[in-house]
């Protein structure tokens, strides 16, 4: 798998000059496109697109400060319609505009070339499982908030505070079949998967009963399903689990991500210091 990701990379850059076409990247990594950007967030820190755009911008600032082309041809080589586009993502990344990085030879910022190699660290093993399920129904309260990596996410915390208590309770009652108990939905994920990009989250129950008033449905297709257990200091235990499946679990298993929600159940300590979490992700097998 990672060999074949480092010869995706190798056509990011042939086309540097051109179209990237994210579709025949996934051909040349073996896997769907949709699985394609999931791994690149999580292997490399950033989204594809991200990348590609500052990988863009870094080769275009090397012909930015050779002279050798007028800013506008370098801007058009590089995708920008105008030089005005080009002036204003050229700032945003370098600090400076492409006319005054040629003039004074200012330094600039470099995109390095990413590559992806194996190390192999077997501190602990992975607990999972697959799953084939019939579709079900999630029923619960939902928000739209934006996507945190790392730390707390505030907006969710403040959605489920606002909650009334006896809705909550109403809703447990519901849980009929698993994960069992109050779970955390995302769903409807940006693409690239970047920090502050925003979702649906929903905190509800997966049931088989009616949704009450004010509560909203969210139906799921039958599926294939990898469930992973963790236990640890939150909320960073699950925020790790997320990173260790995409960086370690998928690489190593016959199986990429398809569309879908993901389903985090997760059950806190009485001071909320550590946490025991069980994270259910939509899955199909590849063939290797």
């Amino acid at each position: 798998m990672l060999e074949r990701l480092n010869q995706a990379l190798e056509s990011v850059e042939r086309g540097l000059d051109g179209e990237v076409d994210v579709a025949e990247l996934a051909r040349t990594a073996a896997t769907s496109e949709y699985h394609l950007r999931r791994m690149f967030s999580a292997l490399a820190g950033l989204p594809l697109s991200e990348y590609v755009r500052r990988r863009r911008l870094t080769v275009a600032g090397a012909e930015v400060l050779a002279g050798q082309a007028s800013l506008l041809e370098i801007a058009v080589r590089y995708g920008y319609g105008s030089g005005e586009a080009f002036a204003r993502a050229f700032r945003a990344m370098h600090g400076v505009g492409p006319g005054e990085a040629r003039r004074t030879g200012a330094a600039l910022v470099s995109q390095p070339r990413l590559s992806f190699r194996l190390t192999v660290e077997g501190n602990s093993s992975m607990r999972y499982r697959v799953v084939d399920r019939p579709d079900f129904t999630v029923v619960g309260l939902k928000a739209r908030v934006p996507l945190v990596h790392l730390g707390p996410n505030q907006a969710i915390i403040d959605f489920v505070r606002g909650i009334d208590p006896g809705l909550r309770e109403s809703l447990a009652k519901l849980s009929d079949q698993e994960p069992h108990g109050p779970v955390a939905v995302c769903d409807d994920l940006d693409p690239s998967r970047a920090e502050g990009t925003e979702l649906d989250y929903y905190h509800g129950v997966i049931t088989s009963a009616a949704a009450p008033e004010g509560t909203t449905a969210l139906p799921v297709p039958a599926g294939t399903w990898a469930v992973f257990t963790t236990s640890g200091p939150a909320p960073h235990a699950v925020q790790e689990l997320w990173r260790d499946v995409f960086t370690q679990w998928f690489p190593a298993n016959p199986y990429r991500g398809r569309p879908g929600p993901e389903i985090l159940r997760t059950r806190l300590s009485p001071d909320g210091a550590e946490a025991d979490a069980e994270l259910w992700l939509p899955v199909e097998r590849e063939e290797r």
